[in-house]
C-alpha cells in the first residue's frame, strides 16, 4: 500500500492574516491595508527608475507596486512563506531571504530602501538603520513609515500590538535616523481624510475602536460596519508634512532620510 502524499499548497495563494502583517483582498482588513498603501502611493515617484530594496516586504503587494516605476526591485523578508509567496505571485520582484539586521547586499548597491510598517517589529532598530545606510549609494534615500506611538498605543509603556517591540514618536524617529548617519529630508504623518472622519463620527468617535472592540469580544461585525470598512479607499487618507499638521496627532509617521 503506497503512502499518502500531502498536497503541496500553492505559494501564490493568499497569505493567512496573522496580525503581524496586512494583506490585500480581505474586506475586514481593508481599513489597515489602505492605511498602509497610502505611503506607497504618495512616495512611489521617489522610486522611479531607481534600484530599490524593500526591506521587510511581507506579502509583496508594495514591492509589486514599486516595480511599476522602478528600474529594479529587490524584496527581502525573513519569513519562508512570505518569500515563497512573493516569488510565486509577483515575478517582477527579485525576492531574497535574509535578516534585516544583516542585509545580504553589497555596500552602496541600491538607490532607495523602502521600509514601511516594519521597524516597530525589530529588536535592534539602530542596527537595521545602520545597515540601510550601508547598502545605500551616497545620496540614496530611506523611505520609512511606522505607527505613531502617541496615537497607536496612547498612554502605554508597551505597545498594544503584541508583534511590536518598540513604537516611536516623531522625535524618537528623527533621533534614530540622525544617529544612524542620515539627514532627515521629510517628516510627515498619515491622517484620516474627510470620508474616514465622517465614519469616525458615525461609529462613536473612532472607526478603529469600533473594529478592535468587536474583534476583542469575538463578536460578528454589524453589516453596516463591515460595509463601511470595506469601502475605505487609499485616497481617504492624507499624508501631511510636519510643517502643515500636528505630527504628534498623526496615525502613522512617514520619513524620507538621505545618506550624505
Amino acid at each position: 500500500m503506497s503512502e499518502a502524499v500531502t498536497p503541496v499548497e500553492n505559494p501564490a495563494d493568499p497569505l493567512p492574516l496573522t496580525g503581524e502583517r496586512t494583506v490585500p483582498g480581505i474586506p475586514e482588513e481593508n481599513y489597515w491595508f489602505r492605511r498602509h498603501e497610502i505611503a506607497y502611493t504618495e512616495l512611489l515617484d521617489q522610486c522611479r527608475d531607481k534600484v530599490v530594496l524593500e526591506a521587510g516586504s511581507g506579502e509583496g503587494y508594495g514591492a509589486n507596486m514599486i516595480a511599476e516605476v522602478a528600474a529594479k526591485v529587490i524584496g527581502l523578508d525573513y519569513d519562508d512563506s512570505a518569500v515563497a509567496h512573493v516569488r510565486a505571485k509577483y515575478p517582477r520582484v527579485e525576492m531574497i531571504q535574509g535578516n534585516l539586521a544583516d542585509l545580504p547586499l553589497e555596500d552602496g548597491s541600491v538607490d532607495i530602501v523602502v521600509n514601511f510598517q516594519v521597524i516597530e517589529h525589530l529588536w535592534d532598530q539602530a542596527q537595521f538603520l545602520r545597515e540601510c545606510l550601508r547598502v545605500l549609494k551616497p545620496g540614496g534615500k530611506l523611505l520609512i513609515s511606522t505607527p505613531n506611538r502617541i496615537t497607536f498605543s496612547p498612554g502605554r509603556d508597551t505597545p498594544l500590538n503584541p508583534f511590536h517591540t518598540r513604537e516611536l514618536n516623531a522625535a524618537e524617529m528623527d533621533e534614530l535616523l540622525v544617529e544612524a548617519g542620515f539627514q532627515v529630508e521629510l517628516m510627515a504623518g498619515i491622517f484620516h481624510g474627510p470620508g474616514v472622519v465622517a465614519l469616525d463620527e458615525k461609529w462613536g468617535g473612532s472607526l478603529i475602536d469600533a473594529q478592535i472592540e468587536r474583534a476583542l469580544k469575538g463578536e460578528p461585525w454589524p453589516a453596516d460596519l463591515a460595509a463601511d470598512v470595506a469601502a475605505v479607499r487609499t485616497e481617504d487618507f492624507l499624508l501631511l508634512a510636519d510643517k502643515d499638521a500636528d505630527i504628534d496627532a498623526s496615525l502613522d509617521l512617514v520619513a524620507i532620510a538621505v545618506k550624505p
